[in-house]
């Protein structure tokens, strides 16, 4: 508690001698938890990573850069150490040491961790001396610092004095001190929270960046979600708020000329695409009784075939996104132009094939969708459902807020679902392992953590499982291999990449970023 007002009296102080800058921020969605270990999805790293830092971060180009590591190095082929950096406190007031690294690294490969991949090769992690640790793998691992990228650190100390050892499951809808509470090194200390109505956080005075100075100038947050796209707009033309994350498609022309206000724009590292069973031997929530049509190829290839995705572009998207056929965009290593092809739109061909696999009049399933996680989410799955039951395939669309659509398909409780897949390390295992290996859930981070329709094909498994090692070309052979695979085998059906739009008061200035993560460090208020 002496710990928490003295940071109050820091903060006190640093805003009584200097002008404050705050910047009031909104998005269609809240975070779930609080937690920097349980869920993997953009919305709860968007505020946490202003809270906890990683051992390396990235650049304002995504490149990687020092943060609690200010160096580190390959020492043996499955060795790795880091170089710790000295002084740095939680905001509770325990020092930063290798201690917290392994910790955190293990807490990570929990099971009830949605992070696994990132940790998966991870066998032991050593402590040398209280600043420098060792990170063993079972096999030799060339991307391990992008992975490490996406694990924060936290305080052994507090987590176990809180009972926090492990992290949340949300799965299971469990309550634990880490859901509403931090302690992390970053820029920005939690001052409030109130889930689904408000966050504010100060600025930590103490944090070891501000010595860059070309860091920003914000001293507060307020975070707001709100899920009505007409009220986060007139929010922001009213001066209620100063930032939108995700602004509506159609009001981007009336903001772009709005005065005070401004548009920034660029492609984001995230593919939509719907995901279907492929598991089940009877499809949940269909009107199939005894069979699972999406395990029949030809039925995975009508349902794509039956998308004309160049309307869900020019209609639902207004421009605003990069119809595609692979798993991951252009900017993520491993691409293959070659291997990024579509199905064409083809509703007789849907039809043929349909009935060609014993459907000839169709069937009922049901497509569940987020409302407020991605861009018009909801509406590319009505889009969807419409272009499906004109080939026959009733389609009853079941939409709902991102809490309750990832419990529900994180229990597998689904027949086909929309999802979007960003891709921080910006490579290609990413995607591969998370969406595509064969899920086991008795390893966390092997298993395909993020595999919901439960895909499993031994030659794919074997592409994931070279690209885990291989280097150079004997690696892009592999990650090219296993794209062709995607596209003829249809496990999911690719839609589209993200185009993000920022809306803002010109008086900010702030990189636009394609992982579609405001860094507020970062931010200057004029």
């Amino acid at each position: 508690m002496r710990s928490f007002w003295l940071a109050a009296l820091a903060v006190a102080l640093f805003l009584s001698g200097a002008e404050a800058r705050s910047i009031r921020w909104a998005a269609s969605g809240d975070p779930n938890t609080m937690d920097p270990h349980s869920q993997n999805v953009g919305t709860v790293t968007m505020v946490l990573q202003q809270i906890y830092d990683p051992l390396i971060a990235r650049s304002r180009s995504l490149g990687l850069e020092p943060a609690l590591a200010t160096a580190w190095e390959q020492l043996e082929p499955m060795r790795w150490r880091f170089t710790l950096r000295p002084g740095v406190r939680f905001h509770e007031g325990e020092a930063f040491t290798a201690d917290d690294v392994v910790f955190s690294i293990a807490r990570a490969q929990a099971p009830s961790s949605n992070f696994g991949t990132f940790v998966d090769t991870i066998t032991r992690v050593e402590p040398v001396d209280a600043l420098t640790v060792d990170i063993i793998t079972r096999i030799i691992d060339p991307i391990l610092p992008n992975k490490i990228a996406s694990i924060f650190m936290m305080s052994r100390s507090w987590s176990e004095r809180n009972n926090a050892a492990r992290p949340q499951n949300t799965r299971n809808r469990e309550e634990t001190h880490t859901v509403r509470n931090v302690n992390g090194t970053g820029a920005f200390r939690l001052t409030s929270r109130e889930p689904d109505v408000r966050t504010v956080l100060t600025r930590n005075t103490d944090w070891w960046g501000w010595a860059n100075p070309n860091n920003g100038n914000v001293t507060e947050i307020i975070f707001r979600p709100i899920a009505s796209d007409a009220t986060r707009v007139a929010a922001l033309m009213s001066n209620e708020i100063d930032f939108v994350l995700d602004p509506p498609l159609q009001d981007l022309q009336r903001l772009r000329t709005a005065p005070g206000l401004r548009v920034l724009e660029g492609p984001e590292v995230r593919t939509i695409f719907i995901a279907m069973d492929v598991a089940r031997d009877e499809l949940l929530y269909s009107d199939v009784r005894g069979r699972n049509p999406l395990r029949d190829l030809r039925v995975r290839q009508a349902l794509y075939h039956a998308i004309d995705i160049a309307a869900i572009q020019r209609v639902t998207m207004r421009g605003q996104s990069v119809p595609t056929g692979a798993l991951f965009p252009e900017q993520v290593q491993g691409y293959d132009p070659a291997q990024d092809q579509r199905l064409p739109y083809d509703p007789a061909r849907a039809r043929a094939l349909l009935a060609e696999a014993g459907y000839p009049q169709g069937f009922a399933l049901t497509l569940d969708c987020p409302n407020n996680r991605y861009i018009n989410d909801e509406q590319i799955c009505q889009a969807v459902a419409a272009m499906w039951a004109r080939v026959g395939v009733r389609t009853a669309l079941k939409s709902q807020p991102l809490a309750p659509f990832f419990a529900q398909i994180q229990r597998a409780d689904t027949s086909a679902y929309l999802l979007g897949w960003g891709v921080p390390t910006l490579d290609a295992l990413y995607s591969f392992q998370s969406l595509l290996s064969t899920r086991d859930v008795s390893n966390n981070g092997d298993g395909g953590t993020w595999n919901y329709g439960r895909y499993s094909n031994p030659a794919m498994d074997a592409l994931i499982e070279r690209m885990k090692t291989q280097s150079g070309p004997a690696r892009q052979a592999a990650i090219s291999e296993a794209l062709r695979l995607y596209r003829e085998d249809v496990p999911q059906i690719p839609l589209h990449h993200q185009m993000i739009p920022w809306a803002m008061r010109s008086n900010i200035q702030i990189p636009h970023m394609a992982n579609n993560q405001p860094y507020f460090r970062w931010a200057v208020v004029q």
